[in-house]
């Protein structure tokens, strides 16, 4: 019986450092970021949706989303959120699910959705256990404005598109402090895999 695990986390709390250590184990990881990436290339449904909705002023020059112009419509529009979301999101779950099924017809016993908003999206239905990568806010509104040269206003809409990280703590089965050292993250992940019953290959 295959175990299926969320991970999750909010922008700039490290998730995909946790995402990219479950890889270098071998571990199938399901990332739904890369697949709504995927859902939204020129000819693909999603697309045609997004572009009749939010009209071609969002297309760069070849014909593919400005994320950039799109980001900066539904950061700070919720009700335009909601549709983006409303296009995306079952598209990127088909995708996903049917990955997830290849993994587990291949007998893999751990595998893992990738879901940066596992919860605003309701989609804890889709797995067994949740593990939250989780980052004080102050660090994490630090680490965003630095990695993507943001302003503090910028970063902070960012941030709170998404559900604070202290709620989600609460309905998470598992928590990697992500506020320290990566050499932390890593002993916490392996911690929790051994409880799933993973045992590194030497």
């Amino acid at each position: 019986m295959s175990m299926i695990v969320g991970l999750t986390g909010g922008i700039a709390s490290g998730k995909s450092t946790v995402s990219n250590m479950l890889k270098s184990l071998g571990i199938t990881v399901i990332d739904a970021d890369i697949e709504a990436r995927q859902v939204v290339e020129p000819g693909e449904d999603a697309y045609n949706q997004i572009v009749q909705h939010f009209g071609n002023e969002i297309l760069l020059d070849d014909g593919s989303i400005n994320r950039k112009k799109l980001g900066e419509i539904i950061f700070n529009n919720e009700g335009e959120r909601n549709v983006l979301n409303r296009i995306v999101h079952p598209a990127v779950r088909k995708r996903m699910l049917e990955k997830k099924e290849t993994a587990i017809n291949h007998g893999e016993m751990l595998v893992v959705l990738d879901i940066p908003l596992l919860f605003e999206s309701e989609l804890t239905g889709l797995v067994d256990k949740i593990i939250l990568v989780y980052v004080d806010e102050d660090v994490q509104l630090e680490r965003l404005m630095k990695r993507n040269q943001y302003s503090e206003s910028e970063a902070l809409a960012r941030i709170r598109s998404q559900m604070p990280l202290k709620d989600k703590k609460q309905r998470s089965d598992f928590i990697i402090d992500n506020n320290g050292d990566i050499p932390q993250t890593e002993e916490q992940l392996m911690m929790i895999l051994n409880q799933f019953g993973f045992v590194k290959e030497v």
